[in-house]
């Protein structure tokens, strides 16, 4: 069996251009990519983007995020490559990254010690196809490659998470053995459609098994279906180990051993360029550094009391843990979120965070003005509209010379306050699909390109510095929490895609752990044989919010995101933002009126 080229990890070949397109196509799931497309204007986001840096690497070819992303083509981007293994000449011998022992604690670990109720069994789990043949001595070999390569998944915390005791310790490969957090399940007799139920009951098991303290933070379950059948393989993995980027980067993974094995070699996985012990402490030098020093000020600013809180009132001795009882999912067709992922974005030279937050902002608007609240009336300015949401990012951020995570297992999520102001907006005119969409778009826009790194210093100076850190943590957390996880390619039937019935797995939290805010909305994207759809699940805390009132605002936000697509259809959609142009002292207003000037000429 050959190996893909973007995983075969030979020198890059003579044609860059044709690997870069494949890659796109494979990464977007789409079809034909011209050399003049870029990654933005196909619907590329972040996530994807690093998807796009580690398969390049494997074909040879060595990028950063931030080239996929600002490339204004595949050509253009393809000129920026460089070839894998390419040293400056005046670099000098290098310094191995620290890979083993004690670990620093990120901002995110910080975050999780804070809610202050059990997280010994808080996972993320991914279930796959495994291709017919595929049995426990594959198993076995794979997920020791999984662990071999990938320190994290071989964490130990001695005295578990939030203490004040060890720290915790990453053990050289071999430390952990695959067999035994492996369980092997004969289902040979089930069917397609008995499978679903039968690896959710094993996956349930398997989830009690984890176990920090004693370095078990992966639990796998092969269904094994013998010689003739395709099988599932899930995987149930502590969270503290693990993101949505992680679990592209194992998936991956898990396709390379496959190919290995079936042509009778052993698995081999490229290490990560840059090891999570050495981020840890790259993190913890950049907390008390000069530059993240300078952004206290604007954190503080950020957090100050919003003009209206929500509906309800936070509960003095915290908030409720999740429950299935206050949760609703809801999804949007691919009617709407094909031009919501894809064309929107680009109508302001955005991303779809921009879209996502802005639907939001102006849904949250829309329930204070049905409760009889305004828009922000008692400040005025900047105040008007202002509705406060703490944002999830994948952390992966470009902040230290010569970092490459794109192969790094681990959490690196980061979790920032956004203020987002929009005025008075027209509410009837923005669920019309009129220009206070855009006009909403373009502000919330400006506000998120401003963040500084995109917002990873909050964590930095929130947990891991002690001259800010308590002064931020005083002024509280916002009521909204938000999270976009990307993109998913579901319901394919090749091995290693995901399997049927068993979505990407949200944060498993354990029974008892309270709610960080006292509404959360998780959302993903899920590539289908019909197109995009868009899955969000909103949870909220019963003792902060009325179970009703979340529903309409979970309506009232797709009903903005439909606005969103009918304006993008606009012929007077789109334009730019001063943070598009290098002009000092340009205001929207200034460009607007230029836009409108120019418009009129042509």
């Amino acid at each position: 069996m050959a190996e893909p080229a973007h995983r075969a990890g030979h020198p890059a070949g003579p044609d860059p251009v044709g690997i870069l397109r494949t890659l796109f196509a494979e990464v977007l799931g789409g079809g034909e990519v011209d050399a003049d497309h870029s990654f933005t204007g196909l619907g590329g986001d972040s996530i994807q983007a690093i998807q796009v840096v580690s398969r390049a690497r494997a074909a040879g070819l060595v990028l950063t995020t931030r080239d996929v992303l600002r490339a204004e083509s595949v050509s253009a981007l393809a000129a920026t490559a460089r070839a894998h293994g390419r040293v400056r000449a005046d670099a000098g011998p290098a310094v191995p990254p620290r890979r083993l022992g004690p670990l620093a604690p990120t901002p995110i670990m910080g975050w999780l010690a804070e809610l202050g109720g059990p997280v010994d069994t808080y996972n993320q789990s991914l279930v796959l196809r495994t291709p017919p043949g595929f049995g426990a001595a594959e198993a076995e070999r794979t997920v020791q490659a999984l662990l071999d390569t990938h320190e994290m998944l071989r964490l130990r915390l001695p005295d578990g998470i939030g203490t004040s005791g060890a720290e915790p310790v990453v053990p050289p490969a071999g430390s952990v053995t695959a067999a035994d957090l492996l369980e092997h399940v004969d289902a040979r007799g089930a069917g397609e459609e008995e499978l679903p139920s039968l690896t959710r009951e094993r996956m349930r098991a398997a989830r009690r098994l984890l176990s920090p303290r004693d370095g078990r933070m992966l639990r796998a379950v092969l269904l094994d279906r013998g010689a003739g059948h395709q099988g599932r393989l899930a995987l149930v993995v502590h969270h503290l180990v693990v993101d949505g980027v992680s679990w592209r980067i194992l998936q991956d993974d898990l396709r390379t051993c496959w190919a290995a094995l079936a042509e009778g070699r052993e698995p081999a996985l490229e290490p990560a360029h840059t090891p999570f012990a050495h981020w840890a402490d790259l993190l913890r030098a950049e907390a008390t550094s000069g530059r993240r020093a300078a952004e206290a000020d604007r954190w503080a600013a950020a957090l100050r009391e919003a003009p209206q809180a929500l509906a309800g009132v936070r509960a003095p001795g915290g908030l409720d843990p999740e429950s299935p009882e206050r949760t609703l999912t809801l999804t949007l067709g691919p009617e709407v979120t094909g031009p919501l992922l894809t064309t929107a974005p680009g109508l302001v030279n955005g991303t779809v965070n921009d879209v996502l937050l802005t639907a939001l902002a102006l849904a949250v608007l829309g329930r204070r003005s049905a409760d009889g609240e305004g828009a922000g009336d008692e400040e005025g300015g900047d105040e008007e509209g202002a509705v406060l949401v703490d944002v999830e990012g994948h952390g992966r951020e470009d902040v230290a010379d010569g970092t490459d995570l794109s192969r790094t297992v681990g959490w690196f999520t980061t979790v920032f306050p956004v203020r987002l102001a929009l005025g008075r907006p027209d509410l009837d005119e923005a669920r019309a699909g009129g220009p206070a969409i855009g006009a909403a778009l373009r502000r919330v826009k400006e506000e998120l390109r401003a963040v500084p790194d995109k917002g990873i210093g909050f964590g930095l100076l929130r947990h891991l510095n002690s001259r800010t850190g308590t002064d931020l943590a005083a002024r509280g957390i916002p009521q909204i929490g938000f999270n976009y996880l990307g993109r998913f390619p579901m319901g394919g039937d090749a091995p290693w895609d995901a399997a049927p019935g068993h979505a990407f797995a949200l944060d498993d939290a354990d029974e008892g752990l309270p709610m960080a805010h006292a509404v959360e909305v998780n959302a993903a994207a899920h590539e289908g044989p019909d197109g995009l759809t868009l899955s969000a699940t909103w949870t909220w805390a019963g003792n902060a919010l009325p179970g009703p009132w979340v529903h309409d605002l979970a309506q009232e936000w797709f009903t903005m995101l439909r606005a969103v697509v009918a304006h993008a259809a606009r012929p007077d959609a789109g334009g730019l933002t001063p943070s598009d142009v290098s002009l000092t002292q340009v205001s929207q207003a200034d460009l607007d009126t230029f836009e409108s000037q120019l418009g009129a000429l042509l």
